[in-house]
């Protein structure tokens, strides 16, 4: 251990440890705000704050317990010397199909109204208030395509275990798609003929070949095993949390993602 030292600009963006020393910065917060008896609640556990370094998200089932979260975040940030980001702050209202309201009191965060919005892109995952994941499922299906054409393009002379390779660094990896639990039958259809084509172009295959047997022949995992494996992997690290808000997901039979993850990992897919 060093001698202790003072640190007057902040961590260092994108460096290892900054997350962890950040999060001990904050913890402060997180254990006031986790304190107090505003936010939602699932099972008698208070949700009403989930935070990844400077990444903070308050939850509240009214705008007074919002305000009130917003008041503690605000005092805590003059007395530690920390600024928030009006413009890099927004509002989201949440329901259950189209029943939400329309009119919503003001919020503010440091005398300034913050922005309602119907998108948001959260740890690089597109949230939307139905909570649906259409517009994250087409997200990630553009960034294959964009990916998917610059192999192509940059490495059509390699050989094919270079290319195989390639594949499953750059295409299989479809950020945050262990979490998409509803979803049209189209655009989830939509992604899997581009996981398809982008296999055939790479690999310089015709457009009608049967997808089956080219994943088959290169021994790599097909769209479905791919997804499979996504959804297996996540419910495998939340039920191993020792996180009391994972474990209470995981410990609920009736969770719909928890099921939704299962059926999947089983290998049955259903879509609406």
């Amino acid at each position: 251990m060093s001698d202790p030292y003072r640190l007057e600009c902040g961590v260092r963006q994108g460096g290892l440890s900054s997350p962890t020393l950040f999060n001990l910065y904050v913890n402060e917060l997180i254990e006031e705000l986790s304190g107090t008896r505003a936010g939602c609640y699932i099972d008698g556990v208070c949700v009403n704050n989930i935070s990844y370094a400077d990444d903070m998200v308050l939850l509240s089932a009214s705008v007074c317990g919002l305000r009130k979260l917003m008041a503690i975040c605000e005092t805590y940030a003059k007395s530690h010397g920390l600024a928030y980001n009006v413009r890099k702050s927004q509002i989201m209202v949440f329901g259950e199909g189209s029943r939400r309201p329309n009119l919503l009191p003001s919020v503010f965060l440091n005398g300034c109204e913050i922005q309602r919005v119907n998108r948001f892109k959260y740890l690089g995952h597109l949230l939307t208030p139905d909570l649906k994941d259409g517009d994250d499922v087409e997200r990630e299906r553009r960034a294959l395509s964009v990916r998917a054409n610059m192999l192509a393009r940059r490495f059509s002379r390699c050989s094919k275990a270079v290319k195989v390779t390639l594949f499953r660094a750059y295409c299989t990896s479809f950020y945050t798609c262990s979490l998409w639990a509803d979803c049209s039958r189209v655009s989830y259809g939509a992604l899997r003929v581009q996981y398809n084509n982008a296999f055939r172009v790479l690999m310089g295959l015709p457009r009608y070949c049967s997808a089956s047997g080219m994943f088959a022949e290169a021994r790599v995992d097909c769209f479905y095993a791919t997804m499979r494996k996504r959804c297996a992997s996540l419910v495998r690290r939340v039920r191993g949390s020792p996180n009391s808000i994972l474990s209470m997901i995981a410990s609920r039979l009736d969770c719909r993602y928890i099921n939704y993850c299962c059926t999947t990992s089983a290998g049955v897919v259903q879509k609406k």
